[in-house]
């Protein structure tokens, strides 16, 4: 049957740009079912819809209204096709409810020129054995946050205070990551990757579900096999939002994806 990753995110053709999903339960954090997951299902959407151009290169996504668990609706069109890239719109809906609208640029990584210059350091992280697992989260925790259990997370020990009350408030969350079944990370899961990590405001000591307004994702490159390295970080709280700005790095120790959201803090 595959991953547990790939069934989550399945759709099927419904025709005229249309597939079916069915968003799965185990993916519910808080008040709905993840951000990061839902442009993991839209992005297998657009994948199919863009067959010769299978690859995310830039994605801003819209949250328009929390999704539950249950059949979903991804409608895609081809707003342009060009030689390198397409750029394409997508909508899933659940029911007469929209839930997230989005624009997407796709490609094919592996065409692109192998040409990486970039003066981004990887962030230091020590090693997986001396990371805390989330598996250690109080049951509490991990009721609230099912989508817990659909990974392997070690944090970072110098950002885990705020899970006994001390959190260090540099506003920085940083772990390992890799997907149930060791099932190797790819460009459309890259998507989910930029926002499974606890809302950064928690290491400001504002704990709670913090609610995604907009999220715009660039993928850089196609990951190596094995674990990743993702980071959070937040500068500026105002008017009741934060923005909070992500990096995963892949084992061969390349910056394979970034994203900056705008999010509401928690309530």
């Amino acid at each position: 049957m595959g991953a547990e990753y790939d069934q989550h995110v399945a759709v099927t053709d419904l025709g005229n740009g249309g597939f079916a999903a069915e968003l799965d339960e185990g993916w519910v954090v808080g008040g709905g079912v993840n951000g990061g997951y839902l442009l993991g299902v839209v992005g297998t959407a657009l994948r199919a819809a863009s067959p010769a151009k299978p690859d995310p290169l830039a994605v801003s996504a819209y949250y328009v209204s929390a999704a539950v668990p249950g059949p979903a609706t991804v409608s895609t069109r081809v707003v342009r096709e060009g030689r390198g890239s397409a750029t394409l719109a997508a909508e899933l809906r659940q029911g007469e409810q929209v839930r997230v609208t989005a624009l997407a640029t796709y490609g094919d990584l592996a065409g692109l020129p192998d040409d990486v210059r970039t003066t981004a350091t990887r962030p230091p992280i020590p090693p997986l054995e001396e990371c805390v697992p989330g598996s250690a989260a109080p049951e509490e925790v991990r009721k609230v946050a099912r989508m817990m259990a659909r990974f392997d997370m070690r944090f970072d020990p110098a950002c885990v205070g705020w899970t006994v009350g001390a959190p260090s408030r540099r506003g920085e969350l940083q772990a390992w990551f890799r997907l149930n079944d060791e099932r190797e990370p790819d460009p459309v899961a890259l998507l989910t990757v930029l926002d499974v990590l606890p809302p950064v405001t928690m290491d400001l000591g504002l704990m709670g579900w913090a609610p995604t307004l907009e999220l715009t994702a660039h993928v850089r490159g196609a990951p190596a096999p094995g674990w990743l390295q993702v980071r959070h970080v937040t500068r500026n709280v105002a008017g009741g939002m934060f923005e909070e700005d992500c990096e995963v790095w892949d084992s061969a120790g390349r910056l394979v994806a970034q994203s900056r959201q705008l999010a509401m803090l928690p309530r």
